[in-house]
């Protein structure tokens, strides 16, 4: 267990405390633009996020829907880089409040340095990394950085994960455990999947203090439902489509429309 205060927990544990949970909104850096996706970000944690997840743009996104892809394909063609992750930390930070989670695919922190890239992260006021495609028995570095740099991570738990291995995950995880509601990938669905809730009570058996889940939630009736029995929901595809569609200003819109969902019923 971790030894430093999370201010992801934090506003996770707040949200609770004023509302029935957290709103966790995802957008990818560098999306439309570097500035744009600042000015996103900020607008997200203005209108309703209690966390935010800043993706970084990928070219091998395996767990990200269409909408998602294209967003990431748009920036990496815009030139990313992923100084540009610290960058948009900084200055959104300077803004707001609200703890920011880097969500990134392991090759890239294994490229710039485990190390490094820790520093940066935490230099720029970053509150955590988010690792989907890398679990606790081989991020040993990472947690091992993490701990000493003051850092959160967050695993993912999926359905199909075993009650030793969702232990294991509740007991490498700080902020919150990333509870995946379908085994495919991120976008939107009708109807939530009751594996989430399953999961979740499967992970609260095995030692997670917080769950937040996500894939597949993209109403405020999603977000509701998915607070009966998670901490927190996280949202990302429909914050891209509006983002791409109507930019801040329509983001704005749909992230204070979406909140609503985390209201008491």
């Amino acid at each position: 267990m971790s030894t430093h205060t999370s201010t992801v927990a934090e506003a996770i544990r707040s949200a609770k405390r004023e509302r029935a949970g957290a709103l966790v909104g995802y957008l990818p850096v560098g999306f439309p633009t570097l500035d744009a996706s600042v000015d996103a970000a900020i607008a997200m944690a203005r209108n309703g996020a209690d966390v935010i997840e800043l993706g970084v743009p990928y070219s091998d996104p395996v767990m990200d829907g269409l909408v998602i892809q294209e967003a990431t394909h748009t920036a990496l063609e815009a030139g990313f880089r992923l100084a540009h992750v610290f960058e948009a930390v900084r200055r959104v930070r300077e803004a707001v409040e609200v703890p920011i989670l880097v969500m990134t695919y392991w090759n890239p922190v294994l490229q710039y340095g485990v190390e490094r890239f820790a520093q940066e992260l935490a230099a720029a006021g970053g509150a955590g990394l988010i690792t989907p495609d890398i679990t606790p028995d081989a991020a040993a570095e990472w947690i091992e950085v993490s701990e000493r740099v003051g850092l959160d991570r967050v695993f993912l738990a999926a359905p199909s994960s075993s009650d030793d291995r969702l232990r294991l995950v509740a007991e490498a995880t700080t902020g919150f455990v990333y509870t995946v509601s379908t085994m495919g990938i991120t976008g939107e669905r009708a109807q939530l999947d009751a594996a989430a809730r399953g999961l979740t009570a499967r992970l609260r058996a095995q030692g997670a203090d917080l769950a937040c889940v996500g894939i597949g939630i993209s109403t405020a009736e999603q977000v509701a439902a998915a607070l009966e029995y998670a901490d927190g929901a996280i949202v990302g595809t429909v914050f891209v489509r509006a983002l791409r569609d109507g930019g801040v200003e329509q983001l704005a819109a749909t992230v204070r429309e979406i909140a609503a969902g985390t209201a008491r019923p």
